[in-house]
């Protein structure tokens, strides 16, 4: 068996391992994730990344076409997922006071403290299930051959660090 491609499994085509491994252990990991979210504080893993990115933004409010974007879920996806954040007091729906057209959905205080709580959560989940199986220099090697990739730039296209499921924290690193 090759160890650089799988076996012909694709309409007679071949796939690299790494690419099988790569979408196995993020499925994994990502339903890992969201499980422990669900279980300690009551929300998704989309919720949790909702919540960061709110965080983060200015007056932590964002138009709701731009969080489904960040999110990478779609506007009518987006909508239902704010519907339940809203109904549990984490999200408030506002709306621009230039536009009335617009709409933001913005973090209340209690959905911040929410967060943080899961944010322990959420980055123990990085390292127990990421970051300690490498090492330093593997992960600096892996950062590198992923930064090559569509979307895996992300210091170049000034997001921020943590990206929920999608990054680590400089600052959740030992």
């Amino acid at each position: 068996m090759s160890k650089v491609w799988a076996p012909d499994t694709h309409a007679g085509e071949q796939v690299p391992w790494a690419w099988v491994r790569l979408l196995n252990t993020y499925g994994v990991a990502t339903r890992q994730m969201d499980a422990r979210l669900l279980a300690s504080h009551g929300l998704t893993l989309n919720d949790y990344e909702v919540l960061l990115f709110l965080s983060w933004a200015p007056e932590r409010r964002l138009r709701r076409v731009d969080l489904a974007q960040r999110v990478l879920i779609t506007q009518s996806g987006v909508t239902r997922l704010l519907e339940g954040l809203e109904w549990s007091g984490l999200v408030e729906r506002a709306r621009c006071e230039t536009d009335a057209r617009v709409a933001y959905a913005q973090l209340t205080d209690a959905g911040l403290d929410r967060l943080r709580d899961a944010a322990k959560t959420h980055v123990a989940d990085i390292r127990s299930l990421f970051t300690d199986h490498f090492s330093e220099e593997e992960l600096a090697t892996l950062a590198g051959l992923l930064g090559r990739l569509p979307g895996g730039d992300v210091e170049a296209e000034g997001k921020p660090a943590a990206i929920g499921s999608r990054g680590i924290s400089r600052s959740s690193r030992r």
